[in-house]
């Protein structure tokens, strides 16, 4: 039998967790205070995943980037993808919260959403 240890980050407690492993199959989670731990360590142990939050540029805005994240969980190791592929990226103002940025970003089948909103910056044209 295989022990791991985690430390939950579902919220701010940070529960110390042991998730006791025959092979792949998770036997036996112990450590946490909710229910939410039970089900973060059995998968955190079988198929890791994570939010990504960054930002890309903006052309014409009244900011020159706005933040951005991914709509759901991607695999782990697809987390340096996922930046590597938003590094170019740029989005014409305005931007709105919950705009698509870039759709199935590498390859995940994940959209990248903006989390902020950037209003076109006014030109000297449209101030006369």
């Amino acid at each position: 039998m295989e022990v791991k240890n985690l430390t939950c980050i579902n919220c701010p407690m940070g529960c110390p967790l042991t998730i006791e492993m025959e092979g792949e199959q998770v036997i036996r989670v112990s450590g946490n205070t909710c229910k939410r731990g039970e089900i973060y360590a059995r998968k955190e142990v079988t198929n890791p995943t994570r939010i990504v939050t960054t930002t890309v540029k903006v052309l014409n805005g009244t900011s020159d980037t706005v933040s951005v994240k991914t709509k759901e969980d991607i695999p782990k190791e697809k987390i340096f993808d996922c930046v590597k592929a938003l590094k170019n990226v740029q989005v014409e103002a305005p931007v709105h919260i919950g705009d698509v940025i870039a759709d199935n970003i590498a390859e995940t089948g994940v959209d990248i959403v903006a989390t902020g909103n950037i209003e076109r910056q006014m030109s000297e044209c449209d101030r006369s």
